[in-house]
C-alpha cells in the first residue's frame, strides 16, 4: 500500500508539475497586446462606441496620435492601458519651456488620470529632420512637468520609425543612424522608460522579395536565418528588426531599456501583398508571436498593432487607408482572434 502511495504521490507530482509547465509555456499575449486607435476618416464610429469596441474584444492597450478629450473621456475607468502622443505639433512647443510642458500635462493628463491608464506619453511620432533636436528637450520637460505634479509613473519616450537604426542585418549589427537617438536612448535609461519603436516587415519584403520570402515576413514557417556574430536564430523578419532595435540601444550605451511595440501590421488592400489574407495571416501571427519574446529577449514584448479601423480619408500610399483590422461599422476585415 505504501508503494502504491508512493506511486500515487509521484503522479500526482508528475501532473503538478506539468499543469505548472503549461501555464509557463502558455503565450502572453493577450497581455501584451493592444491597437492603435486612429481618427484620420469621416465614417467612424463614435469615441465611446470605439472604447467599448476595445473592451467586447478584449483589447486592453491603446494609442492614440493626440490628447483627444473625446477619447480620453470614454477610456475613464476602461482600464485599457494608454499610449498618449503629444502630436508632432506640439513637440516644438513643449520642447521650448518647461511651463509649456506642464501647461499641457495640466491640459491634457491631470483631467484623467488615473481614471484614464496613461502608460506611456509619445514626444513626437516618427519625427525627421531638424525636428529631430526638439525631442529630448520636450522628454526632459515633459518628465519634469510629470515629476512636478505627482505623476511621475507615467513614463516619457519617443516613437521611432525602423529606419532610425542603420545596418540591421545582421541583427547584432543594428546601429542608430544619427546622433540624436543615443541622447534618446540614454534619457530612457535613467527615467526606465521603454523606445517606442513602429516596426514594419512589409517594406523590407516589398523591396527585396527575392532574398525575403513572404512567409519570412508573415510569422509563417520556412525560413531560418542564422546570425553569424552572436548565433542567434531568426524564423520571422519581425524579430530580426526588433533585435536590431535592441542592438542599437546597447551599442549608444543603453542596454537595459526595453523595447515597445508602438505599431506594426499589414494592409489588407492597396499595393503590393496588401490582401486580406497576408494581413490576418501576419496580425495573428504578431498576436501569437510576441508573448514569447524574440531570440534576443524572451520576455513578452508590449505590441501596439496599426489599425483599429480603415481610414478613408489618410494620404499618402494607397495602403494607409486599409490597415484597420474593423471597418467603420465596427465589422471585422478579416477574422483575427486576440
Amino acid at each position: 500500500m505504501l508503494a502504491a502511495m508512493a506511486r500515487k504521490d509521484v503522479a500526482s507530482m508528475f501532473a503538478v508539475a506539468l499543469f505548472i509547465g503549461a501555464l509557463a509555456a502558455a503565450p502572453t499575449s493577450v497581455q501584451s497586446i493592444g491597437v492603435c486607435y486612429g481618427v484620420i476618416g469621416n465614417n467612424l464610429p463614435s469615441r465611446s462606441d470605439v472604447v467599448q469596441l476595445y473592451r467586447s474584444k478584449g483589447i486592453n492597450g491603446m494609442r492614440i496620435y493626440f490628447a483627444d478629450g473625446q477619447a480620453l473621456s470614454g477610456l475613464r475607468n476602461s482600464g485599457i492601458g494608454l499610449i498618449l502622443d503629444i502630436g508632432n505639433d506640439q513637440l516644438a512647443n513643449i520642447a521650448a519651456s518647461t511651463s509649456n510642458a506642464a501647461s499641457w500635462v495640466q491640459n491634457n493628463v491631470r483631467p484623467y488620470y488615473p481614471a484614464v491608464n496613461i502608460k506611456y506619453i509619445a514626444a513626437g511620432n516618427e519625427v525627421l529632420g531638424g525636428a529631430t533636436q526638439s525631442i529630448v528637450p520636450a522628454m526632459r520637460n515633459l518628465n519634469a512637468a510629470l515629476s512636478a505634479a505627482g505623476l511621475g509613473a507615467i513614463k516619457v519616450s519617443t516613437s521611432i520609425r525602423f529606419d532610425a537604426v542603420a545596418n540591421s542585418f545582421p541583427p547584432s549589427a543594428g546601429v542608430f543612424a544619427q546622433s540624436y537617438m543615443t541622447d534618446v536612448a540614454r534619457l530612457l535609461a535613467s527615467t526606465g522608460a521603454p523606445l517606442l519603436a513602429n516596426v514594419y516587415p512589409l517594406p523590407s519584403y516589398r523591396d527585396n522579395p527575392r532574398d525575403i520570402s513572404l512567409n519570412y515576413a508573415t510569422f509563417q514557417p520556412g525560413t531560418t536565418v542564422r546570425d553569424q556574430n552572436n548565433g542567434l536564430t531568426y524564423t520571422c523578419l519581425f524579430d530580426a528588426m526588433v533585435d536590431a532595435v535592441y542592438a542599437a540601444l546597447e551599442k549608444a550605451g543603453a542596454p537595459g531599456v526595453k523595447v515597445v511595440i508602438s505599431e506594426s501590421g499589414w494592409p489588407s488592400a492597396g499595393g503590393f501583398a496588401a490582401s486580406p489574407d497576408n494581413a490576418r495571416t501576419y496580425n495573428q501571427g504578431l498576436i501569437n508571436h510576441v508573448g514569447g519574446g524574440t531570440p534576443k529577449k524572451r520576455e513578452a514584448l508590449e505590441t501596439y498593432i496599426f489599425a483599429m479601423f480603415n481610414e478613408n480619408q489618410k494620404t499618402g500610399d494607397p495602403t494607409e487607408r486599409s490597415f484597420g483590422l474593423f471597418n467603420p461599422d465596427k465589422s471585422p476585415a478579416y477574422a483575427i482572434q486576440f
